[in-house]
Parts: structure tokens; sequence; C-alpha cells
């Protein structure tokens, strides 16, 4: 009963969130060599020889956005910074998942202790999917080949729209730049439905 009930209320969050919207909290780390925006703040993207497919071209759209919500412009042809971009996504097992559910039972009475294992009859739950996140952005400087800016956003939840998802989180990896506080923070972003 409590594993219906907790389904039920999963099912009427996302609901409502489908409607208005959510907000997407995010664990942000950076590391910054600098303390203002410097002049000609442009930039282009650089990949590793791994990251030569579409995916990562989807990536730099989504943070490009971000980016020059920070202030930055892109310049390919006269940049001063250079920027990669990475992202790794997980499904993991929601936090309220209950794996044993249905698959044994242990009970103790006057008799004794016993155990078993049955299998679910009639009925079957499936968990919601929940997905791991992160996000990250460095940026070197082109003239000395410096890493002068590192960040990263976390993010575990339920949202399984990646292209609504990332961008927002790159949004929050940028949060404070060029200088942002020290330590993790949570940067939270409400995301429009």
């Amino acid at each position: 009963m409590l594993r219906l009930l907790g389904g039920a209320v999963i099912a009427v969050w996302l609901l409502t969130g489908c409607a208005s919207g959510y907000l997407l909290d995010n664990t942000v780390q950076s590391f910054s060599q600098l303390t203002a925006l410097p002049p000609q703040p442009t930039y282009r993207f650089e990949r590793l020889p791994s990251q030569q497919d579409p995916w990562h071209q989807q990536l730099e759209a989504m943070a490009d956005v971000a980016l020059r919500n920070a202030g930055l412009q892109r310049d390919d042809s006269n940049a001063r910074y250079s920027v990669q971009v990475g992202a790794q996504l997980q499904q993991v097992l929601s936090p309220w998942a209950r794996p044993w559910y249905g698959w044994g039972s242990f009970g103790v009475s006057h008799h004794g202790v016993g155990l078993g294992f049955g299998f679910p009859l009639g009925y079957g739950y499936v968990e919601p999917p929940w997905f791991q996140r992160e996000v990250s952005i460095i940026m070197r400087e082109l003239s000395s080949n410096r890493a002068v800016y590192e960040t990263r956003a976390f993010n575990v939840g339920p949202w399984t729209d990646d292209r609504s998802v990332l961008p927002v989180m790159f949004q929050a990896a940028l949060q404070g730049f060029p200088s942002p506080p020290p330590g993790p923070r949570r940067v939270d972003i409400h995301v429009e439905r």
C-alpha cells in the first residue's frame, strides 16, 4: 500500500511539474583563475578526438546559450579562449525504489523464524525513471594553453528530457562567472515546460 501511495505522489508531482515547470536543483563547483571578465571575451569550442560526433555538437549548442549569457562571445577565427564541454548521463535507481518488494518475505512467529522467496503475481510496479547527470566546462587561454576556468554541475532527478535539462545545467554551472564563490554550492533554476 505504501508503495502505491509513493508512486501516486511521484505521478502527481510529475504531472504538476509538466503543467507549470519544475525547479532543477544543481550542485555546482567552479574553479577560476579570472577575477573579472576580460576585454574581448571571445571563445571557440575545442573537442577531443573522442568527441567528434553529433552529440558533442548538440552539447556545444546547449552550452553556447549559457556562455553568451555569461558575457562571452563566440568567434571561431579570433578567439581568446578555447572551451571544452562535456556531459555524463546515467539512469540510476530511484531513491524511493524498493527492488526487493514482492520478491521475498521474512516473518517471525511464536514457532520460530521463517524466510521465503516468491514472485509477485497479479500485480506489478514499474519504478519511475531516475537520472544522474553532470555537465562540465573547461576554459583555456589560447595564448598560454592555461586552464583559467573549470566548472561542473551535478543533478539527480526524474526529469527525462535532456534537451530541457542540460542547457539549464550549463546555465547553473556558469552562475557567478568569472569569479564564483568557492566550494560546492546549490544552484536552483526554474525550468519552464
